[in-house]
């Protein structure tokens, strides 16, 4: 083979050996749209944990807590931590990139998150009863349970201490989990191809707010009003992680 044809060999396996531009493409819309949709989960818990005083308040029956007012709490803590208005996705600016599969799921997700709220008004409102066991971790695990099942995307909460066994890490999660907790916080994630390149799993961690720590802070080992032992966490601490894991059909 002369020099020339040996070169032009060379070049042809290289440009097979490279992944094609539409996957690199996907890849990117697939990470950004698991990236919002653990941004949206993140912000349900926030208004769970904003409200947890009234849900677990035996004194008050209805709390008022509507599924249409849990809606509206949703979408204005995911504009505060997105910049993403979800009531005008099919009009937003051509300065907020929002990746089509996007738009598709994160009406889904709210949905899903409305309906545990919708479900659950027995429960809120019932009176007599203090501790519910409607927390953020209970509302994230059926609203990411239900988003699941209506969809190809599947949503996890996970945790190094978790205290429901189904929201237990797997070793990569875990390693994850390890690796972050050694850092400052910050808002990096972490993303990895999985079965030969056919699925991408995005692992997006969560950190204890103030409001977090009536369980989860100080005295260590004192029981909480759930009746589990506080963990001695301060504001800030790493609390566990998001993980979105979903196809990419170019592969």
């Amino acid at each position: 083979m002369n020099s020339r044809m040996m070169v032009k060999a060379v070049l042809m396996l290289s440009v097979l050996l490279q992944p094609p531009l539409t996957w690199a493409v996907e890849r990117a819309e697939v990470e950004e749209t698991a990236r919002l949709l653990a941004r949206l989960l993140e912000s349900g818990r926030a208004v769970i944990e904003r409200n947890q005083t009234l849900i677990d308040d035996p004194h008050k029956g209805d709390k008022g807590l509507t599924p249409e007012l849990f809606e509206a709490e949703l979408v204005r803590e995911f504009r505060a931590k997105s910049g993403i208005d979800l009531t005008a996705l099919p009009t937003a600016p051509v300065s907020i990139v929002i990746p089509p599969l996007a738009k598709e799921l994160l009406p889904v997700l709210v949905q899903a998150s409305r309906d545990v709220v919708r479900d659950a008004q027995v429960v809120i409102n019932q009176r007599g009863i203090g501790y519910k066991n409607f927390i953020p971790a209970t509302w994230g695990s059926q609203a990411s349970a239900r988003f699941s099942k209506s969809s190809h995307v599947r949503l996890k909460q996970t945790a190094l201490d978790a205290r429901n066994p189904k929201n237990e890490p797997d070793e990569y999660e875990a390693s994850v989990l390890k690796w972050l907790a050694a850092r400052p916080r910050a808002e990096a994630y972490v993303s990895e191809l999985t079965e030969e390149g056919k699925t991408l799993r995005v692992v997006m961690p969560i950190y204890y707010a103030k409001d977090c720590l009536a369980c989860h802070g100080e005295p260590k080992g004192m029981l909480d009003i759930s009746g589990y032992p506080k963990e001695g966490h301060k504001e800030g601490d790493l609390a566990g992680a998001i993980t979105v894991t979903a196809p990419l059909s170019n592969r």
